[in-house]
């Protein structure tokens, strides 16, 4: 069974076209066609159900999914194995962060890592904790950036404390305090970044039992951000991630402090890769200053 294939029918499954996965892989769509249908041979099922609107999987293609993803996996990892024996790193990695981290840690971070690894390709992917706990129970990345996830399914690495600050209007009469008493949420209009999907607005929410009037829902914290500007409400969220925005939100420490940990989820960092484990380390000496060994 050769990874070619194994690549072509996990693209194909997150895709849902054949000739979108062409256009991915580099290849005709003739030929993705042919190495899907040779990899259905040589299972003895069909993993795809094919339409006009392209290809969706079957109820074994679904099984297969885990399974085939770690062939690719092994496949790649012995790849960057071999040519680190050889003096050479390369191969790919997919990496899973926060919309904030990605904006303003990975530029600085990629560019570290391209420096010293110009043969590893690097692909994103953004999203919330939610999200993020699939890609790793799916083992669709190499790791994440963001919050602890839940459970002890992963290896966690703490990287950096951030506090978590309230947002107010400048004419909120609190915008020019030392301290916003946390309880005070409960008294405010509040706007909700993504509730129910275990944000870290979420989680402080629930860790201390609060229910504020949330009088309106967004999808993002840029967002939430320009409505608080506008007056229509309170919020808060991590310091780190209005760092370069240049509204006008007072950003006032909580009472008592809220802080959230951030660092990076791995699958599994024994089984890791090469190159996913340079990267890592590469990513705690740019954010921290300091080396890390794994």
């Amino acid at each position: 069974m050769e990874a070619v294939k194994c690549e072509a029918f996990l693209a194909a499954a997150e895709l849902g076209s054949l000739t979108a996965t062409a256009e991915l892989l580099g290849y005709t769509q003739s030929g993705v066609t042919r190495m899907i249908g040779t990899l259905e041979e040589e299972l003895g099922f069909p993993l795809f159900l094919r339409s006009k609107k392209g290809v969706q999987l079957t109820e074994n293609g679904k099984l297969m999914l885990p399974l085939l993803r770690e062939v690719v996996r092994a496949h790649h990892n012995a790849e960057q194995l071999s040519a680190e024996i050889g003096g050479v790193s390369k191969g790919s990695l997919t990496i899973g962060c926060y919309y904030s981290i990605s904006a303003l840690w990975m530029p600085e971070i990629l560019t570290a890592f391209r420096a010293r690894y110009p043969g590893v390709t690097v692909r994103m992917q953004e999203g919330g904790n939610l999200e993020m706990a699939r890609w790793l129970n799916e083992r669709s990345v190499d790791c994440c950036f963001g919050a602890q996830m839940h459970g002890d399914k992963y290896d966690w690495l703490p990287v950096f404390r951030d506090e978590l600050v309230a947002w107010l209007p400048r004419g909120h009469e609190l915008a020019a305090a030392d301290v916003f008493p946390l309880m005070r949420l409960q008294n405010e209009p509040f706007i909700h970044t993504s509730p129910n999907h275990d944000t870290d607005q979420d989680r402080l929410l629930e860790q201390h039992d609060l229910h504020p009037q949330t009088c309106f829902t967004t999808r993002d914290g840029f967002t939430t951000y320009n409505m608080v500007e506008a007056g229509l409400g309170v919020s808060f969220n991590q310091r780190l991630i209005s760092r370069k925005w240049s509204g006008t939100v007072a950003e006032v420490p909580f009472d008592p402090p809220q802080f959230v940990t951030l660092g990076i989820s791995v699958p599994s960092l024994r089984e890791a890769s090469p190159a996913a484990k340079k990267f890592i380390a590469c990513a705690i000496e740019t954010v921290t200053g300091g080396e890390k060994s794994l």
